[in-house]
């Protein structure tokens, strides 16, 4: 009996294990296409018993009881929990997309790739970044959101250019990306930054597949587009705000003016110009004369939606921005309108096309370069009025009333562009799509500057006697036409291979036509217009250029990974380009990459710490062909003469610079190892790469050459060739970390930084390239030089100031600099040795390129309010402070009040005097570390409950407050430590740059 009971007993027990463990199948596919997906990792959750998706998302997990939790867990996709019902089998189970954490396809040229299988160094910036940041132009939303992209102002006007430079400065000549918009050539000064869906940046080889333009990187720009099966959206954005200047420099008021002249008279023996300096005053504050408070709006309405087989996207705005030096002399306008349709023809053929209108106004003062507006008001003495010229020409030939150039600026520039690109694809099955796509840009300029019969005073360089008007009109065009076929399939679930091949054909060509008109009627910008003129000129009145660009480019690409763990690929570009002649034209740029995902190893696949973890890298070869003009092979005629006939002098046209039908392009070598590192499930995401870049053959003009082939004559030069080599190499680090603290609060803090070194390894045919300019008759201070970093500055190394006659007498002598050493003059440095202060002794003092830059970005949310704060630094580059003049009636900054005035009183400010001096020979006192850090955005929001909106139709109305350019730190002593004239050698001299506005916004943003 009891034998019986027991054996009762282990039968219901067994059945009764029997009952509570099963097994549970199932699909999991992404909510927002329902594709399935594969690679999905299902576990039940606290123990190692889980199993992976195959190629069509389907599962099948046993030793399952009622109550377990099975996580659902892919790179790229927001994990999900479920807890198993009783006797539940079957659990079908929809991702969302975790784009936080990755913003998983990413645009790559010619295609997409999932991020998680990027082998190359790419950045993204989304366009969310772009809408918090709220740009007035798209190149300032990469400032400080990418590692490896530097961004400068060439000014702060309104409209001013901005320069990039991915990784560094590499080239003698042009360093710019290239920009491709939906898949052509574009301009992003041109785009409104609310159009833009996402930014993808390529530093490494994987730009190789753009070839002989990808060797300074490539920006690609993705605009916005509708989504399948959704109801029209209307969103509106807009802002208002307020400009002013983000910097005022400390000058003399008219006081301190004074008693800073009477000293340096009396220091030359002279009679005191201001014997009461009393009745002085403060002065006039020409800089709070100059700058304005200047209003700056933006509207921007875009209508999004899509049914089944047609998406569509509409977008139109407008941005009316004043300067804040010369209001309405100075300001900005354009107007967009964008169109992108997408229709799905059948199953095998689809097409897209998108339009991009672009109208642009703008005028412009005299923004930076010697006599620009901020020179001239940094240098008048306060002691002038507003309203005062100086007739009596004590300030030199240089400096006038910034007022009075302000008044007599009159110009204007219009642009009106289209642009866009219309793509056919055809899918003959489904692992294959054939692309068929052109891109266009059409755009027409026209400019107008009067200059007006004027008399600032004697001498004076600025002066007209005769009123002219300057008129162009200019045609640019271009298209790109891409031809090309994508196979993708997955062999054995194991192979997954993509590969690309196609072709692109590019024109750009264009023309444009100068001409001046003399004798304005009235004297008047009312009356500007060469058909009203009245006046001739024996010289040339007119000029006109035009240019016709080809290139023919075939690609191939291969991308293969094996088991989502190994991933190789190579890439190879044929280019041909009518800028180099026949014997050059055409160039092969080979490229490969690889990469390692660890974590999809078993010893990692099982770790709660790291979510993902990728070793990459990379090594290709591409090219540069922008630098040295069109068709630099060739010689044309564009050089001036002077020829004799009929026994009279007539001005005639000759050969311009010489050819060289010999050039090439430039060449990049790179080399990229780089890291992907996510941990604690996503939350922080860290990438790090090592990178080397060697820059080869570059085109350089004005290498001299014998005179016999006639490069000194008028409007000729030396021939553009291939003749030096430079290397960048640093390191690039980012991480980021996001984290939700229950349903009300949200954080993310983001940093970044990139270290950079530069240097010149090699110059043919030349010790040095001069460029830029300082002071007056003084030798260009930057140079290009072996051993160097490109633009270092060149001049002379101080050792702080002579205090007494037994130093200087005890000191070589300077007196080849300009004059005999005085106590309270600048102590040079005998770097050579000689025991003489000359040209010999000039030496490295400076570096404009960063060492490092940095950017430190925070967003935080409660509930429905938002802030954000984007930051920017740089570290280690210099700037030469040329916006001084050493005239000795100018007014001065207010570091002139520590000069020395006897022993011991200073060793950093030389001594004023009227008496000639060497302390005005370039040296290091004149160069500074121009460092900064920058508070560039500030932003609080608040949007409004969902059940406040729900009765309106209003989905979203978010309102919210931003400040731009909030503060810079910085013991750089100019307007602006981040501008630059953007070229690579003389772009770090700051002639009076024009600073970048502190701008208060306040805007809105509704979606209904």
């Amino acid at each position: 009996m009891n034998r019986i009971l027991v054996l009762i007993l282990f039968c219901i027990g067994t059945f009764s294990l029997q009952a509570q463990n099963f097994s549970v199948s199932g699909t999991v596919d992404e909510a927002d296409t329902g594709l399935p997906l594969p690679g999905v990792n299902i576990i039940l959750k606290n123990t190692t018993n889980g199993v992976v998706t195959d190629f069509d998302g389907n599962y099948t997990i046993n030793n399952i009881a009622a109550g377990d939790v099975l996580v659902f867990s892919y790179v790229g996709f927001l994990p999900q929990e479920i807890t198993v019902g009783e006797n539940q089998t079957e659990i079908n189970v929809s991702l969302n997309t975790d784009s936080a954490a990755l913003d998983e396809v990413v645009v790559i040229g010619y295609g997409t790739q999932q991020k998680k299988d990027i082998t190359g160094a790419v950045s993204v910036v989304s366009n969310e970044t772009i809408e918090q940041l709220n740009p007035i132009k798209v190149e300032q939303a990469l400032q400080g959101t990418a590692a490896g992209v530097n961004v400068t102002p060439s000014s702060g006007a309104p409209g001013a250019g901005i320069n990039i430079n991915i990784r560094g400065i590499a080239s003698n000549s042009e360093n710019g990306p290239l920009v491709l918009i939906d898949g052509y050539q574009g301009d992003l000064n041109t785009i409104n930054p609310n159009d833009i869906e996402s930014i993808s940046i390529l530093k490494d080889a994987q730009a190789a597949i753009y070839g002989i333009a990808g060797a300074n990187g490539v920006v690609l720009v993705t605009t916005k587009s509708g989504k399948k099966n959704t109801a029209p959206t209307i969103q509106y954005d807009a802002y208002v705000g307020v400009q002013e200047t983000s910097r005022e420099l400390p000058l003399l008021n008219a006081t301190e003016y004074g008693l800073l002249l009477n000293e340096s008279y009396a220091n030359n023996g002279q009679a005191l110009p201001f014997p009461n300096v009393s009745e002085l005053g403060r002065g006039t504050n020409f800089q709070e004369e100059v700058f304005d408070t200047s209003p700056i709006m933006s509207h921007n309405l875009t209508l999004n939606g899509g049914s089944e087989k047609v998406t569509y996207s509409f977008g139109v705005s407008h941005l009316d921005q004043e300067g804040i030096i010369g209001a309405k002399k100075s300001d900005f306008q354009r107007s967009t309108a964008r169109f992108n349709i997408g229709v799905d023809i059948s199953d095998a053929f689809t097409f897209t096309g998108n339009t991009i209108y672009t109208s642009i106004d703008r005028r412009s003062i005299n923004e930076n370069g010697l006599g620009s507006v901020l020179f001239n008001a940094l240098n008048i003495p306060p002691t002038f009025g507003v309203d005062q010229e100086d007739v009596n020409g004590t300030l030199g030939n240089e400096i006038i009333n910034p007022l009075s150039q302000i008044e007599n600026t009159f110009n204007d520039y219009n642009l009106n562009k289209f642009n866009g690109s219309f793509s056919l694809d055809y899918m003959p099955i489904d692992e294959l799509t054939f692309t068929s796509r052109i891109g266009y840009s059409l755009s027409t300029s026209k400019g107008k500057d009067f200059a007006p019969i004027i008399d600032y005073g004697p001498g004076k360089v600025f002066n007209n006697v005769r009123s002219t008007v300057n008129q162009n009109r200019i045609n640019d065009n271009s298209y790109t036409y891409d031809l090309f076929g994508t196979y993708e399939n997955t062999f054995d679930e194991t192979h997954h291979l993509t590969g690309t091949a196609g072709m692109t054909v590019i024109r750009n060509w264009g023309d444009g036509l100068y001409a001046t008109g003399y004798d304005v009627p009235n004297n008047s910008w009312d009356f500007a217009d060469i058909s009203l003129t009245t006046g001739t000129n024996d010289g040339l009145n007119n000029s006109a250029y035009k240019y016709d660009i080809r290139k023919l480019s075939f690609f191939g690409r291969l991308q293969y990974d094996y088991k989502g763990k190994y991933l190789v690929s190579g890439m190879l570009r044929r280019d041909a380009s009518t800028r180099f002649g026949p014997e050059n034209r055409v160039g092969y740029f080979p490229s490969a990459t690889a990469g390692w995902i660890l974590s999809e190893e078993d010893f990692l696949s099982d770790s709660n710490v790291i979510s993902f973890l990728k070793l990459r890298g990379s090594f290709g070869i591409l090219g540069n062909d922008e630098a040295g003009g069109a068709e630099f092979y060739r010689s044309l005629l564009n050089g001036e003469a002077t020829y004799v006939l009929d026994g009279n002098l007539v001005n005639g046209t000759a050969l311009g610079r010489i050819a060289n039908p010999a050039s090439g392009w430039e060449e990049a070598e790179k080399t990229n190892i780089g890291i992907d590192l996510r941990l604690l499930n996503n939350k922080i995401d860290i990438s790090a790469d090592v990178f080397r870049e060697d820059r080869k053959d570059l085109l350089i003009a004005g290498i001299p050459v014998s005179g016999i082939f006639g490069g000194g004559a008028p409007g000729s030069g030396a021939p553009t060739i291939n003749a030096g080599t430079t290397r960048n190499e640093g390191l690039e680090f980012a991480i980021n970390y996001k984290e939700n603290f229950g349903d009300d609060i949200r954080v993310g803090v983001g940093y970044n930084a990139t270290f950079l070194r530069n240097e010149v390894t090699e110059v043919n045919g030349t010790e040095f390239l001069p460029g830029g300019q300082f002071g007056v008759g003084q030798p260009q201070p930057a140079r290009f030089q072996e051993g160097f970093p490109i633009g270092y500055f060149y001049g002379y190394e101080t050792d702080g100031i002579f205090q007494n006659q037994a130093e200087v007498d005890a000191h070589p002598s300077q007196e080849t600099l300009g004059a005999a050493a005085s106590p309270g003059d600048i102590r040079y440095v005998d770097t050579n040795g000689d025991g003489v202060i000359n040209v010999d002794d000039r030496t490295n003092i400076g570096d404009p390129i960063p060492t490092a830059t940095m950017g430190l970005n925070l967003n935080f949310s409660y509930k429905n309010f938002d802030f954000t704060a984007y930051t920017y630094a740089s570290l280690g580059n210099d700037m030469v402070r040329n916006y001084e003049r050493n005239q000795p009636n100018v007014n001065r900054h207010a570091y002139y009040l520590e000069r020395w005035t006897g022993p011991g009183t200073s060793n950093e400010v030389p001594r004023v005097t009227t008496g000639a001096t060497s302390n005005v020979a370039f040296s290091d006192f004149y160069v500074e570390d121009a460092s900064y850090a920058r508070l560039q955005n500030v932003q609080i929001g608040y949007s409004l409950p969902e059940t406040f909106l729900e009765k309106t139709g209003i989905n979203r109305l978010r309102i919210y407050t931003s400040v731009q350019n909030l503060y810079t730190f910085t013991n750089y002593k100019g307007f602006d430590p981040s501008a630059s004239t953007g070229e690579a050698i003389g772009g770090g001299i700051d002639y009076g740059f024009y600073p970048v506005p502190r701008i208060f916004l306040a805007g809105l943003n509704l979606n209904f």
